[in-house]
C-alpha cells in the first residue's frame, strides 16, 4: 500500500499540471487571452506585464538556488562546517531595492489602467447607455435614452463606447464578456449600482456569461453581445419601437394574450415582467443556450424546467396546436438584425 501511495504522489503534480492546462480549453470567444476590444486589450496587456515580471523573478530565484546548491555543496570527504556568510550589506540592499523597483514597475501601469477602465461615460452624448438587469437566469437590456428593452442579445454599434449600469433583481450575479472586458458584479437594489464600459471595434457576436454562482442554472445563464454597424443599429432601434401585430389566428391570439402577454411584452403590448419577446426570431439563441428554431421554442415554452432548472418561467397548459401556433408566431418575430 505504501509503495502504491509513493507512485500516486509522483503522479499528482502531473495531473495538477494537466488540470491547469485543460482548464484553459474552451470556445475562443470566451477566452480573455484573445481580446477583441480596447478594454479587454488593456486588461490583457496588464496581465502579460505582471506574468512576465513573475516569470522573471521565478527564473532568477531558481537560477540562484541551483547555483548555490552546486557551488556550495558538501565535497567528498568534507567534514568541517563551511564558512558562514552573513551581514553582507550590498546583498541586503540589492534584494530590498530590486523588489521595490519591480513593484513600482507593476504599480504604475496597474493604477493607470484601473483609472482608465473606471472612466464614467454616463454624461458622454456619444456613448450608448444600457441598464443591465440580471435575473435568474436571464439578462435584460434596457436602453433608457432610446426607450427600448430587450433580452439575451445586447445589440451595440461598432466603435461606440457602451456605458453599462448593472443591477440584479434577486441574487448576486456577475456580468462578463471575456473577449470584450472584465467581469463586474450585479448587486440587488437600485441604490447599489455598479458601472463599466465596453467597446467593440469590429462587427461580430461575442459570448457573455454569468461569472457568479447564482443558482441551479448558473451555467446556462448565457447571453450574446452583437456588434453591428451604426446604420444597422439605427434600423434595429426603429424595428424595436415599431408596433407589432399579434397572431393572425384568433384562437392563437387569444391564448397568446392570456398565457404569454401576462408576463412578456411584444412591441407596446403586454407586461415587461419577463423577457421582451420583440424580435425574438432574430436572436442568436432561445433561453440563451438553445439554437433559435421553432422546435426549440416549443420545447422551451412546454418544458422550461428541463432547459433551465430553477428558472421562474411557469409551465403552461397548451394543446399541441396552440403550442405549435405560438412557436410559429414567435419564430416569425424578426428584427432588422439578421442572424
Amino acid at each position: 500500500m505504501m509503495n502504491r501511495w509513493h507512485y500516486v504522489k509522483r503522479l499528482l503534480p502531473i495531473f495538477a499540471a494537466l488540470a491547469i492546462l485543460l482548464a484553459g480549453c474552451g470556445e475562443p470567444d470566451t477566452s480573455t487571452l484573445l481580446p477583441q476590444g480596447p478594454v479587454a486589450q488593456q486588461q490583457y496587456d496588464l496581465m502579460k506585464l505582471s506574468i512576465s515580471i513573475m516569470i522573471g523573478v521565478v527564473l532568477i530565484v531558481f537560477a540562484l538556488a541551483i547555483y548555490v546548491l552546486i557551488r556550495f555543496r558538501r565535497r567528498p570527504g568534507q567534514t568541517d562546517i563551511p564558512v558562514q556568510v552573513e551581514g553582507n550589506h550590498k546583498l541586503e540592499i540589492l534584494w530590498t531595492v530590486i523588489p521595490i523597483l519591480l513593484l513600482v514597475v507593476l504599480a504604475i501601469p496597474t493604477v493607470r489602467t484601473t483609472f482608465n477602465l473606471a472612466h464614467d461615460y454616463s454624461k458622454d452624448p456619444e456613448a450608448i447607455k444600457v441598464k443591465v438587469t440580471a435575473h435568474q437566469f436571464w439578462w435584460e437590456f434596457d436602453y433608457p435614452e432610446l426607450g427600448i428593452k430587450t433580452a439575451q442579445d445586447l445589440i451595440i454599434p461598432t466603435g461606440k463606447k457602451i456605458h453599462i449600469e448593472l443591477v440584479s433583481t434577486d441574487v448576486l450575479h456577475s456580468f462578463w464578456v471575456p473577449s470584450l472586458g472584465g467581469k463586474m458584479d450585479t448587486n440587488v437594489g437600485e441604490g447599489n449600482i455598479n458601472t463599466m464600459y465596453l467597446e467593440a471595434p469590429n462587427e461580430g457576436v461575442y459570448r457573455g456569461k454569468c461569472a457568479e454562482l447564482c443558482g441551479a442554472s448558473h451555467a446556462y445563464m448565457d447571453f450574446k453581445v452583437r456588434s453591428v454597424d451604426e446604420q444597422s443599429f439605427d434600423g434595429w432601434v426603429s424595428s424595436m419601437k415599431a408596433s407589432v401585430a399579434l397572431p393572425a389566428d384568433a384562437d392563437i391570439k387569444e391564448v397568446f394574450t392570456k398565457q404569454c402577454l401576462s408576463c412578456h411584452a411584444v412591441g407596446d403590448q403586454g407586461v415587461q415582467f419577463a423577457p421582451n419577446l420583440t424580435g425574438i426570431g432574430s436572436r442568436e439563441t432561445i433561453a440563451g443556450i438553445l439554437e433559435n428554431n421553432k422546435e426549440n421554442i416549443k420545447h422551451w415554452i412546454d418544458k422550461p424546467q428541463e432547459v433551465k432548472p430553477g428558472n421562474l418561467m411557469p409551465e403552461v397548459d397548451l394543446t399541441e396546436e396552440e403550442l405549435d401556433g405560438i412557436a410559429e408566431y414567435l419564430s416569425g418575430l424578426k428584427s432588422s438584425i439578421k442572424q
